[in-house]
């Protein structure tokens, strides 16, 4: 009985051991349960630290002493009976990128109050601009939706006594010190000051322009230790001025520096699945992949939790997590109010799914303020903030069904996905009711622009509701004259759950040349021209043969070559000389594409923007 007791007592310390930063940090997936791998840990000098996927213990950080070598204990871990996967922790981060502030809105400083769904806010948080481009205040109206569900941040936390945040906040965590509560204030060390409303905005950070007093302002403004202090009040602001009415669940796993731990943003994403989130938001980005991270999210999709990602702000087309794992989270650009492309803002059909306005969106912040903030940070929350308005009006649905709504987007140009966000097409998008088995289509990327000749893919896929279960069978119209689309699988056979998708290819055919060289320019005589030529050569053949005096022979041989000529020339057409016959299309040329599923007697479409150069 010795030996088990002390097993526990030994599994309990070092389950409740936090690691210093110094130490080698490890994700490692494991069957071999917490007491065999703690005993792998005496042998090996590692500290089994804690169960980062909740109550489901399979999934562990392990730290290691500086002194041994990193690659080497992976080697072994990862040649250790029962170890499934292992790999390296990575330090994120929230900043970076070329998101900058340029000059704050003007609606920044409109602090007059006003009544949002029972809480006094500012009016130019209210009905800022970006607000009706999204017609949140419409998708609200129309459809009497306000946001149903919890919505968690994984972020830096929240000022939990905002008074425009408070009434739907939940406690949440914060996984940096593992204690309860995801506040962001225990990161401000300062003596926190009292609301300003009559100062004016200054800038605190990279992103964002605050309205603080000077001597809170001067403590941020350039404080590495605070450069990304507000980052989750803001998002949190987003998603509330979107759906006011869901709850809140602050998951704190950043620190104010914009540092964070992927190991915590794994435990964050288990910790809001086990305490019924029904949407994520995860307004960060990262470039390396990640194995756990993906298990990670598949075990959210499978719990009908929507993800929601920021696309990054490097201006670049380039592959970033979690936004490219596109079965499980919808990432989102950033435009302008101009619907343009911001130009921080990444883009690429691989990480975009819709997108969203991103400059100067005005939002709370610590300290009962506000603040504007530019960055794909604040375009996410946006699509969040969607998601919870169309559970409230399906508390049955899931990402491939908000994914297939929300791709009903305002198309604002190549490789920004569906284009931008429309909450109120969203909305309409959505199939109400379980009753009738029914699926919508949609069409991934919106849009894209191609030189004649090159073959444009994209792919269409059909959502189920309803428990339909029924084979679609898809049509392309709208193709390019001499083009062929190609549909592959042609047909989509439906479980009643899973989205079904195919790929289609647009083969487009190259504009025509002049004619080569060495091809004869003339083109052949039309039957009316044919007598002429017949009646000339014979004229030819008598001179050679009845003539006898030469002079005149050659004369008029001369004259029946000319007529010969002549006839010829008549018939020369579009050849010598003439331009090659006009081609299909012209330069820049726009066309729709409709892919159309049909199923019996049920028939729906989405269409695709292509732009033939």
């Amino acid at each position: 009985m010795k030996r088990p007791m002390w097993l526990a007592a030994a599994l309990l310390t070092l389950l409740s051991t936090t690691p210093a930063r110094a130490d080698n940090r490890f994700i490692v997936r494991s069957t071999l349960g917490t007491r065999a791998l703690t005993q792998l840990c005496l042998l090996q000098s590692c500290t089994v630290v804690t169960a980062i996927d909740g109550t489901l213990n399979q999934v562990f950080l392990l730290t290691t002493p500086t002194a041994i070598d990193p690659t080497i204990f992976l080697t072994l871990l990862r040649n250790t009976p029962g170890i499934v996967n292992a790999q390296l922790d990575q330090v994120l981060s929230l900043v970076g990128g070329l998101n900058t502030v340029t000059t704050p809105p003007s609606s920044l400083t409109d602090s007059t109050p006003v009544n949002y769904f029972g809480t006094t806010v500012w009016n130019g948080y209210a009905n800022q601009p970006a607000s009706g481009i999204v017609h949140v205040q419409d998708a609200q109206t129309t459809f009497q939706v306000s946001g149903k569900g919890i919505v968690a941040d994984i972020d830096t936390g929240v000022d939990p006594n905002h008074p425009a945040l408070k009434s739907v906040l939940l406690a949440g965590y914060d996984f940096t010190r593992n204690q309860p509560g995801g506040s962001e204030m225990t990161d401000f060390t300062s003596p926190a000051p009292s609301p300003c409303p009559s100062c004016q905005p200054a800038i605190v950070n990279q992103s964002t322009a605050a309205v603080l007093d000077q001597s809170t302002a001067a403590v941020l403004d350039g404080n590495l230790q605070y450069a990304a202090f507000g980052h989750g009040t803001m998002v949190m602001g987003v998603i509330h001025l979107v759906a006011p009415n869901a709850q809140l669940l602050p998951l704190k796993a950043f620190h104010s520096d914009g540092t964070g731990y992927l190991s915590d943003i794994l435990r964050a994403i288990y910790y809001a699945a086990q305490n019924n989130a029904n949407v994520i938001n995860m307004s960060f980005d990262f470039k390396t992949s990640s194995q756990e991270l993906s298990s990670a999210l598949d075990y959210l999709n499978k719990l009908n939790i929507i993800c929601a990602a920021s696309a990054g702000n490097d201006g670049a087309m380039e592959t970033v997590y979690p936004a490219a794992l596109q079965t499980d989270v919808m990432g989102v650009a950033s435009t302008s109010d101009l619907d343009t492309r911001s130009p921080f803002s990444n883009f690429g059909n691989a990480i975009v799914w819709v997108a969203a306005p991103g400059e100067a969106i005005i939002t709370t912040y610590p300290f009962s303020t506000y603040s504007a903030g530019w960055g794909t940070s604040f375009s996410a929350p946006f699509l969040s903030g969607g998601a919870a308005l169309l559970r409230a009006l399906r508390t049955d649905i899931n990402q491939p069904l908000a994914s297939a709504a929300i791709a009903h987007a305002q198309f604002v140009g190549a490789d920004m996905g569906n284009g931008r966000l429309d909450l109120l097409m969203a909305l309409a998008a959505l199939p109400i009711g379980s009753s009738s088995p029914d699926y919508s289509v949609a069409t991934a990327p919106s849009g894209a622009t191609i030189t004649a000749g090159q073959i444009a893919n994209f792919s269409v896929s059909a959502a189920p509701s309803g428990g339909f279960n029924q084979t679609v069978i898809w049509t392309c119209t709208g193709a390019p004259v001499a083009s062929t689309c190609t549909i592959s699988p042609a047909s989509s056979s439906m479980d009643g759950t899973n989205v079904a998708t195919s790929t289609v290819s647009v083969a487009t055919t190259a504009r025509s040349t002049a004619p080569p060289p060495d091809k004869f320019p003339f083109a052949p005589p039309s039957p009316r021209q044919v007598l002429p030529i017949f009646i000339a050569w014979l004229l030819v053949v008598l001179i050679l043969h009845k003539l006898k005096r030469r002079e005149r022979a050659r004369r008029l041989l001369s004259a029946a070559v000319v007529l010969v000529l002549l006839a010829l020339c008549n018939s020369c057409g579009s050849g010598m000389g003439s331009s090659p016959p006009p081609t299909e299309g012209t330069p820049a040329e726009a066309y729709t594409i409709t892919m159309t599923g049909t199923s019996g007697s049920l028939s729906h479409s989405a269409s695709f923007q292509l732009v033939v150069k």
